[in-house]
């Protein structure tokens, strides 16, 4: 076979070349920590807001609807006011309005230092892999303190 039937793969040739990668260029470190940085700042405004206007005085923030419509306290009830109390270095309060809220804080304070520390260093970036049986832990732990808070015994839990 000669002519046009006949082709030539160059990848299967023994001289042929494997094909350059790009280089990598590492990113600078400002870069690095460009998304870290400004979560932690949305985060610290957050805070910065709900800390200068009291959830404690009526018509700054809008009423829970479950509790509004039947009484009963969702898991995030009192999450404002323990941001609120969190935010002055009230732990003790903050605790005492929403301890799954404070709990969660401190989660995403940690999280936050690891991401700030791996970037500044150039390391790889923290992830955070939940898999189905994590959500479903976190659920029904929300869910148990929702249960709990409502009931006699729990009352110290309830904002």
């Amino acid at each position: 076979m000669t002519g046009e039937n006949q082709r030539v793969d160059a990848s299967r040739t023994p001289d042929a070349l494997p094909p350059q990668a790009a280089p990598v260029v590492p990113m600078s470190r400002a870069r690095r920590l460009r998304t870290p940085a400004l979560t932690l700042a949305a985060a610290a405004a957050a805070f910065a807001y709900v800390g200068t206007v009291d959830p404690n005085e009526p018509g700054h923030y809008p009423v829970c609807p479950l509790l509004r419509l039947t009484g009963i306290l969702c898991p995030g009830c009192g999450g404002l006011r323990s941001a609120h109390a969190f935010a002055h270095g009230d732990l003790i309060a903050a605790f005492g309005a929403n301890a799954l809220a404070v709990t969660g804080y401190f989660v995403f304070a940690g999280f936050m230092i690891l991401w700030l520390i791996r970037a500044y260093g150039g390391g790889p970036v923290p992830r955070l892999v939940l898999r189905p049986l994590h959500w479903w832990g976190i659920g029904g732990a929300a869910l148990v303190f929702a249960v709990v808070r409502n009931l006699s015994f729990g009352s110290a839990l309830a904002p």
